[in-house]
């Protein structure tokens, strides 16, 4: 278990640098090269496929066009951060022999995994996160798999979603990728939703990373109680409205 200073600690160095603070090994291993470093980030990836996280090929900054996006798309609204598909659900797999023909056929993409099939994502500020970290941990609990990604925290948690329609409940935290700037706090990955994996790269020069002890092999916890965990995190980093004074 990563301890509460150690943990405070990481997470500035991750969260506060917008990447500057990501270790050369971590921005070497998802910078492409066929090397001891892109071994490194096939591993973490059919790591993530054995944990069953299904994954499909996305976008990469492009390091010939100032880290503008892959895609051939003018203006992409979200460069080097959406599905190279847009058959993503259905491509997305744990089939460990396809996940190696991408790796091979595309050496700089960044992967998704799909959400709402094997399992969901929580997805907070990354301060709010801490807060969360800090409070499992003084309560015995370990958590499960948890990533950084730029300036926000990453919360995988077993799936709500059921072959069932009938048992499938809506939730206003419910996260799709056109929505994300609606949930600026708290927000929940689960259908038709997708959040990259170690080691993405972003425009930003931020490096997606698994949360040291807290990578794919962690059992995926129940989200509701993680829920109130996480909501009560975001309250305490959310500005507090302003009041307005009665005029006289």
């Amino acid at each position: 278990m990563v301890t509460k200073g150690r943990l405070s600690d990481w997470l500035r160095r991750k969260t506060g640098e917008r990447g500057a603070g990501v270790d050369g090994a971590a921005v070497r291993a998802a910078a492409g090269g066929r090397n001891g470093d892109d071994l490194r980030r096939d591993e973490l990836l059919l790591e993530a496929a054995d944990a069953g996280l299904p994954l499909a090929p996305a976008a990469h900054p492009s390091p010939v066009s100032g880290y503008r996006c892959s895609c051939d798309r003018i203006g992409c609204p979200t460069p080097g951060t959406h599905p190279v598909s847009f058959a993503w659900q259905t491509q997305a797999t744990t089939d460990p022999e396809q996940l190696r023909r991408w790796l091979r056929t595309h050496p700089l993409a960044n992967f998704i995994t799909a959400t709402g099939i094997a399992h969901d994502v929580l997805d907070v500020p990354a301060e709010a996160g801490r807060i969360a970290l800090e409070r499992l941990a003084a309560e015995g609990s370990e958590g499960g798999p948890v990533a950084v990604s730029d300036g926000r925290m990453l919360f995988f948690t077993a799936t709500r979603a059921t072959a069932d329609e009938d048992e499938w409940w809506p939730c206003e935290l419910d996260c799709h990728p056109e929505t994300l700037d609606e949930h600026p706090g708290l927000r929940w990955h689960c259908r038709a939703s997708y959040v990259l994996l170690p080691p993405s790269r972003l425009p930003s020069g931020a490096v997606v990373a698994w949360l040291p002890g807290h990578g794919p092999d962690r059992a995926l916890p129940d989200p509701l109680p993680l829920l109130g965990v996480l909501t009560d995190a975001c309250a305490q980093v959310e500005p507090e409205p302003e009041t307005v004074g009665w005029l006289h």
